[in-house]
């Protein structure tokens, strides 16, 4: 029989060879081996289509296959700070789409008028040429309408019984002071000139035909008489229009009228004279509109001794009307804002780079650029063009658009 001992030691080395077999067996089966790198996302595919035409993607930028428009991005991926109401563009979006911005500010608010309308004669230098005794037109020495007279320019002949008779009373009273004055009155009321009278005591003849003379200069603009008519005291012979000083009258409109005054100046041009300008300033503003055209008169005088404007030419006038009841309103370009019929938007750039849309209050138009009521702020980065790009690739990302609230 062996000794204890060397029993022990033979056991102890059976334990130990099972032990590591044991060891070895379970590191075989639950070893993993070491983890290798994980590959690399595959990059997110960018989407491109129309924002005209949502239902057009294509897997790289071109032309929409319908419309031809540049399309955009449709994934644009998102900022630092994720905002469910903010869009964010990249860069070669924002190129692509020739979006550019500017800082709001304030500018001094000019409004820009352009109004419509026509040279008519000064009615203040028009002259209706009567007669001033009764009779028959013996001989017309103006034929026709718009011939041009002149001041004390023998205009025609009347032969009148009634200035005949006052003749001969006239004669025929030369001994007889106070009787001779009362006669020379008489033809003084039929508008005889004393010279005239002095002609017909000195010659002591009557005579049967009496001289109607300009008392105006000016171009007859209508002809009333013919040879042989018969005029009573009063009746208009001719209309004489002097055109040395011209109106100009423009028609403005109801939404005109709160930026027009007395005195603002007004440069205008004429269709009949290509590439000559006139400045004058409004001399008055007709208090009643006209029932029909919903217009009021604006009116401008201009000297005309050229002769150059005529009656009924047309001409296009621009008011710039300085509105300093908005001065400490921001203004800004018109190309910035998306109205939907109720609502003003605009895009405001956010710190990050998003675009954010913001209805605001707009003023009047001033041209090319608005005034704003309220909404925006000195200082802030708004959308000045590309404002629609903006607006579609919002809605396609299902965020606020001016169609979309």
């Amino acid at each position: 029989m062996k000794p204890l001992t060397n029993i022990f030691k033979q056991k102890g080395v059976q334990f130990a060879v099972v032990a590591l077999v044991s060891l070895f067996i379970g590191w075989v089966l639950f070893h993993s081996p070491k983890m290798k790198d994980k590959p690399k996302l595959e990059a997110k595919k960018e989407i491109w289509t129309c924002s005209m035409h949502p239902q057009i993607k294509m897997d790289k930028p071109g032309k929409c296959p319908i419309c031809g428009m540049d399309l955009i991005p449709l994934v644009t991926g998102g900022g630092s700070t994720e905002d469910s109401t903010a869009l964010y563009l990249s860069p070669e979006a924002v190129q692509l789409a020739n979006i550019s911005t500017s800082v709001v500010s304030h500018s001094a608010p000019v409004k820009e008028l352009r109004l419509f309308g026509k040279v008519q004669a000064d009615e203040r230098l028009l002259e209706s040429q009567t007669a001033h005794i009764p009779g028959r037109i013996e001989k017309l020495y103006i034929s026709f309408t718009g011939e041009t007279v002149h001041q004390g320019q023998l205009l025609a002949l009347i032969n009148s019984p009634e200035l005949i008779s006052a003749q001969e009373e006239l004669l025929e009273s030369a001994g007889q002071p106070e009787i001779f004055e009362a006669a020379k009155d008489k033809l003084r009321q039929w508008k005889l000139t004393d010279a005239q009278i002095d002609q017909i005591v000195r010659s002591g003849k009557v005579k049967n035909n009496f001289e109607v003379l300009a008392g105006s200069s000016g171009i007859v603009t209508s002809k009333r008489v013919n040879n042989g008519d018969y005029v009573t005291p009063g009746s208009v012979l001719f209309e004489i229009a002097n055109l040395s000083s011209v109106w100009v009258l423009f028609d403005a409109y109801e939404s005109d009228l709160p930026f027009l005054k007395v005195g603002n100046s007004i440069t205008f041009s004429l269709q009949a004279l290509p590439g000559s300008t006139f400045t004058a300033a409004v001399k008055f503003i007709d208090p009643v509109m006209d029932p029909t055209s919903r217009v009021a008169k604006v009116r401008v005088e201009v000297s005309n001794s050229n002769g150059k404007l005529k009656p009924e030419m047309f001409a296009t006038g621009v008011v710039k009307a300085s509105l300093n009841q908005y001065k400490e309103k921001l203004v800004i370009p018109s190309t910035a804002v998306l109205w939907t019929g109720k609502r003003s938007i605009v895009y405001v750039k956010q710190s990050d780079g998003s675009f954010k849309m913001r209805q605001i209050d707009l003023g009047p138009m001033l041209g090319n650029s608005y005034v704003v009521l309220g909404g925006l702020k000195d200082g802030e980065e708004i959308v000045t063009e590309g404002s629609f790009s903006v607006d579609a690739a919002s809605q396609l990302e299902g965020k606020p658009s001016m169609m979309n609230q």
